[in-house]
């Protein structure tokens, strides 16, 4: 089984009846498409490493004696684990999917949302959770940002 044939069964799970619908190469040959591509993966592994670095942290300080609660790994492995998807739906929106580009679209509005939520709620998480939630927002909206512009809107639209 190729890579590709891989890819195509992992898409039937993530892109439900749109799977098919494909970008025309033609609307992806601007060179600034791809630099903001580029810039949507830099986000997208600087937010990884953020989230890499909070499952040290609390590994750390668990080491260190001041155990973390369970919302802070918790919190710390989904969080890793939804941005390593958006990372999946990038490589494939920038293939050409339309599905992927419109599920980054979705998320990358969604989960900030949802962590400036949480975040706001007293004593839930500790200190430094706060913060890096903080930065895991903002880096979020960066690449909400990025994929509404006209450029990638009129790249990405649906006929």
């Amino acid at each position: 089984m190729s890579l590709n044939e891989v890819l195509l069964r992992i898409d039937r799970l993530a892109a439900g009846r749109q799977r098919d619908i494909r970008v025309p190469a033609v609307r992806l040959a601007d060179p600034t498409l791809h630099r903001d591509w580029l810039v949507v993966r830099v986000l997208l592994g600087v937010a990884i490493m953020l989230g890499v670095s909070a499952l040290g942290i609390a590994f750390w300080l668990t080491m260190q004696g001041m155990p973390e609660p369970f919302m802070v790994w918790m919190r710390s492995a989904v969080v890793l684990g939804l941005t390593g998807g958006l990372g999946y739906f990038s490589f494939r929106a920038e293939q050409g999917w339309y599905w992927a580009y419109s599920r980054m679209r979705l998320f990358s509005f969604i989960f900030p949302c949802v962590t400036l939520a949480i975040a706001a709620i007293p004593g839930i998480y500790p200190l430094w959770m706060t913060l890096e939630q903080l930065a895991f927002a903002a880096l979020m909206l960066g690449v909400g940002v990025l994929l509404t512009t006209p450029r990638m809107r009129a790249a990405y639209r649906r006929a």
